[in-house]
């Protein structure tokens, strides 16, 4: 399948890395369909999340276990639900991300995680009512702070 998109022009996708968004993401209801497209660099940690809906819509991802180690959350058993999931081997979480011009203040949105039933092809993003993550946890300024 041949899609569309801003940052990378057309690009030709496997229908089954498709990911299914029922509810859509926060403040964009209305996209429903998605694909995690790589950066091309084994050494990047950083993913895009590409809506199918919009080609002007993508996100900055990361999975925040590789910067903050100790991040954990618990999934609501509606979502759970929700997702089919089954078994933890099965989920996949990330963290949208915002890079500013000055790329050493990126932050990355902990307290909105997208969960992602990485075996049926579901996904979901959840409010934690967590108070230790913010929506703008600084990504390079805690490096090498044990975290």
């Amino acid at each position: 399948m041949i899609i569309s998109t801003k940052r990378f022009g057309e690009i030709e996708i496997n229908e089954e890395s498709i990911i299914d968004f029922p509810g859509g993401i926060l403040a964009f209801e209305d996209q429903k369909r998605f694909i995690i497209i790589d950066n091309g660099d084994k050494n990047n940690s950083f993913q895009w999340f590409q809506s199918l809906e919009n080609p002007e819509l993508s996100f900055v991802i990361i999975n925040p276990f590789l910067f903050k180690k100790d991040y954990d959350i618990n999934i609501p058993d509606s979502v759970v639900n929700k997702l089919k999931i089954n078994s933890p081997k099965d989920i996949a979480i990330y963290t949208i991300v915002v890079v500013p011009e000055d790329i050493k203040n990126t932050t990355a949105n902990l307290s909105g995680p997208i969960i992602i039933n990485c075996k049926e092809r579901l996904g979901k993003q959840i409010i934690l009512d967590d108070k230790r993550y913010t929506t703008k946890y600084p990504l390079f300024q805690n490096q090498g702070q044990g975290e």
